[in-house]
């Protein structure tokens, strides 16, 4: 019995032993540069997933080389391509971090806010990413203000602010289909006073002017459309706000000059 017990542990030994010599030899440390390589080389290929491990391979076996420094922003950028965006952001917060001073770190901030703004979703749905998007792309202004990544932001800015404004006015709408006027008036409110320079704008003042007649504020609906004559005389806004202000259409003629008229 004895001697089972004693040829028992020895096997157990031998056979731990084994596995320790052969996990030395599967994570055994490479060259930092053939590490790099390859998970360029994977990138390269378009196998997102397997690079991204790959660099992050790089900075656990060299974690104090130039190397590893390079290889954490590339593992963001892989997990990037991959639409892996949480991790994506994640990477890049941890790189700006550790590395406050490196020359990558606007880049880091642009692919984080890229990685917000390319989640925007149609205004039927939560905004929160939109409202992320535009955060992090006004802390690129504020921060590079002279940089290519500023020049790119100033334009995601604009078409990020419509995708708001455009949901206020979605929502705005159904308050005044459903007769929530006050509720209606406010959200149109908002997109003339937060988002003054979006396609929006036009829309919003009509809107406002529909729902003060509603109410039977007539000197606020006048002058909604005032406004709305003033600064958008082309649009066809303003040709549905004159009519339901005076109660009449447009002769033929008159609709073909964009004409701006003084409210009684």
């Amino acid at each position: 019995m004895l001697m089972r017990i004693t040829l028992h542990i020895f096997l157990t030994i031998v056979l731990l032993t084994g596995c320790s010599n052969n996990d030395v030899a599967i994570y055994k440390d490479e060259p930092v540069e053939l590490l790099y390589n390859r998970a360029l080389a994977q990138l390269q290929s378009g196998t997102y997933g397997p690079a991204a491990a790959a660099f992050l391979e790089v900075e656990r076996q060299h974690p104090y080389s130039d190397w590893a420094t390079k290889a954490q922003l590339m593992a963001a950028f892989c997990y990037y391509q991959s639409n892996k965006y949480d991790d994506a952001i994640l990477s890049l917060e941890r790189f700006i971090q550790i590395h406050p001073t490196n020359s990558n770190v606007p880049y880091a901030y642009y692919l984080k806010a890229i990685s917000y703004y390319e989640q925007i979703s149609d205004v039927g749905r939560d905004q929160q990413m939109t409202r992320l998007a535009l955060k992090s792309l006004k802390e690129i202004i504020v921060r590079f203000p002279n940089s290519k990544y500023a020049r790119d932001a100033i334009l995601k800015i604009d078409l990020a602010q419509d995708h708001l404004a455009g949901k206020e006015m979605e929502i705005g709408r159904y308050y005044e289909k459903k007769g929530y006027y006050l509720a209606a008036i406010n959200r149109y409110k908002q997109v003339i006073t937060q988002f003054q320079t979006t396609t929006h704008v036009p829309e919003a003042l009509h809107r406002l002017t529909e729902s003060y007649l509603a109410i039977g504020l007539k000197e606020q609906a006048n002058k909604m459309a005032s406004v709305l004559g003033h600064n958008f005389p082309g649009s066809d806004w303003y040709v549905d706000s004159f009519k339901i202000v005076k109660g009449k259409t447009f002769l033929e003629d008159k609709k073909k000059k964009y004409w701006y008229w003084p409210f009684d």
